[in-house]
């Protein structure tokens, strides 16, 4: 498998199509149509990635810099965006606001492993997903997918739950907690909705990532479903430290207290 470091040594793909370059599950077609603007100031990492997702049947645009990437996401109008944190003219987190501010696109982020705490941000703002580096393009091309599904499905959760004082309204994508609005990102949102559907239903990590993020462990970080859970709960709970609403099964996984 090919990865792509940190140092961005790794190996370029042949413009020559390898039957064995990809598994089964990355062969059948992209969206039509579907666009994804590949953001990153490494030119290495920007040639790797838009030639995987240019054989996966993406159309690719690429940006070397934030303000770049924010012009770019005007006047292509992608479907995703693949968004590297550390850049030039405007840093990631900025260039994220500001798609945040009037666009719903799908942004998944590529990080270092030392930027946890702006992952954690970044995924507070609204970004869908991230990849920490090292990783594989084929790994990034089968997240594109899988999220480019997701959100092209119609929504599941379309009725409104109430327990206590905790309501939440598929319709209108709204929680309340004692009649106050909780702001939620779409993902924390998804997250307690699917939790709440089955009160009591104790669903581990791999479990939620493939009935929420239609992914799976084997090309996702688990950590992500304990970040977002920490943050719902931060949202939700009176005491986060102690929580009412979303529980722990140790060694399991999580379920949701009616």
């Amino acid at each position: 498998m090919h990865l792509i470091s940190v140092s961005f040594t790794s190996e370029q793909p042949s413009s020559k199509r390898d039957d064995h370059d990809f598994d089964d599950e990355m062969r059948p077609a992209a969206p039509p149509g579907s666009r994804v603007l590949v953001v990153d100031d490494e030119s290495n990492v920007r040639e790797v990635l838009s030639a995987y997702l240019d054989r996966g049947g993406f159309e690719v645009t690429e940006a070397a810099d934030g303000r770049a990437a924010l012009q770019a996401v005007q006047e292509t109008k992608p479907d995703l965006v693949l968004l590297d944190l550390m850049l030039p003219e405007i840093d990631g987190l900025s260039v994220l606001s500001e798609i945040r501010r009037d666009s719903g696109v799908p942004v998944i982020l590529l990080t270092a492993l030392a930027e946890e705490a702006d992952r954690v941000l970044g995924l507070e703002m609204g970004a869908d997903d991230y990849v920490v580096k090292p990783f594989s393009p084929r790994e990034v091309t089968a997240r594109v997918k899988a999220v480019l599904k997701r959100v092209s499905e119609p929504d599941r959760f379309d009725h409104r739950l109430e327990f206590g004082g905790l309501a939440i309204d598929g319709r209108t994508r709204e929680v309340r907690v004692s009649g106050g609005l909780v702001e939620l990102t779409p993902k924390e949102f998804d997250l307690l909705a699917f939790l709440a559907s089955s009160p009591r239903q104790v669903f581990s990590r791999g479990q939620l990532l493939e009935q929420v993020w239609g992914s799976s462990r084997d090309w996702q970080d688990p950590s992500t479903v304990t970040v977002h859970i920490g943050r719902l709960r931060q949202k939700i709970e009176t005491d986060p430290h102690d929580p009412r609403w979303i529980t722990t099964v140790w060694g399991v996984g999580y379920r949701f207290e009616p």
